[in-house]
């Protein structure tokens, strides 16, 4: 949405690319400004959905009050439910094709490259996407360093909102310790009216 509104140009869009050309962080008040001008089109009439956010409790509010303004309010909260443990797993063997976004696993779903090395690890110049044979990265904050850091976080700044929104039953936790099946059929049963 944020790159629709500056390429669109639209009043928040410009804010928000004054202030990304600046080298700054985007606003809390703008994103939510972008979230009201963007849930106004035709597609958002009959609901919408927001991923990634809000991460904060003060977002959460500025979102709620927005929504409150419009006539709306958050009807679900979808918590994928993962233990820690198992993040690192999945977090530190994830290779990404940049341009396309194309996701491969080391375990889950390798490139048909992949070469191990003696320890088991994968060869990274082996790591080449299927469709186009370029090479894949990780990106910087897919190790197990940075994770600490993101549970941190998670835990500090993210839980807070489930707990705001709980006492409005809105909150619906899917076990996202399964198959991609599995996961996909808990999320649209908690999406479900």
């Amino acid at each position: 949405m944020l790159r629709a509104a500056v390429g669109a140009k639209t009043e928040v869009g410009m804010k928000a690319k004054a202030v990304m050309q600046a080298g700054g962080l985007v606003s809390d008040e703008i994103v939510v400004g972008i979230i009201r001008d963007r849930i106004k089109e035709d597609d958002c009439k009959l609901g919408f959905i927001l991923d990634g956010f809000p991460r904060t409790l003060a977002q959460a509010q500025a979102l709620d009050k927005m929504l409150a303004e419009e006539g709306a309010a958050v009807t679900k909260v979808i918590e994928l439910d993962v233990p820690d443990s198992v993040l690192e797993e999945r977090i530190c063997g994830r290779w990404i094709h940049k341009k396309s976004g194309r996701s491969y696993h080391v375990k889950y779903a390798p490139p048909k490259s992949m070469q191990l090395d003696a320890s088991g690890s994968p060869k990274a110049e082996s790591m080449i996407d299927d469709e186009t044979g370029e090479p894949l990265i990780q990106r910087p904050d897919d190790t197990a360093t940075a994770l600490v850091k993101r549970l941190s976080s998670y835990h500090g700044e993210t839980v807070p909102i489930l707990q705001h929104y709980e006492p409005n039953g809105v909150v619906k936790q899917v076990n996202a310790n399964q198959g991609m099946t599995g996961v996909w059929k808990e999320v649209l049963g908690a999406l479900s009216r």
